[in-house]
């Protein structure tokens, strides 16, 4: 099994914001009480959610759970990390017909993949 690095991906995502001048928040809290692993902010905009599933098991229900985080606290797009290779089947559908961009990504193209969106803005 292929575990996520979960703390050190979150300092880095944090650092690899604040560099680009934006504010990455770990854990969250959502306006429904819900919490995001790490979300990423422009000053009170809210740009870009990501959580992190280290667990195979149940992942079509936690990758749904994300779906509906993301959308009710606001945020346009998504990105789940995971090590495995999970197919989103309905649910990537789904996030669209919701107006959410999803994307599903390995640990290790996290940061070159944030760099490049953040750097976009």
């Amino acid at each position: 099994m292929i575990e996520i690095k979960v703390k050190t991906l979150k300092r880095q995502v944090l650092e690899l914001s604040r560099e680009l001048g934006l504010k990455a928040v770990p854990e969250y809290r959502t306006p429904d009480g819900t919490r995001i692993d790490i979300a990423i902010l422009n000053g009170g905009e809210r740009l870009l959610a990501i959580e992190l599933e280290a667990s195979f098991k149940w992942f079509p229900q936690r990758l749904l759970y994300d779906v509906v985080k993301a959308h009710r606290a606001g945020f346009p797009e998504l990105w789940v990390v995971s090590n495995f290779n999970p197919n989103p089947g309905w649910i990537l559908g789904y996030a669209g017909e919701l107006g959410l961009s999803l994307r599903i990504l390995k640990e290790k193209e996290v940061l070159e993949k944030l760099r490049a969106r953040l750097a976009r803005l």
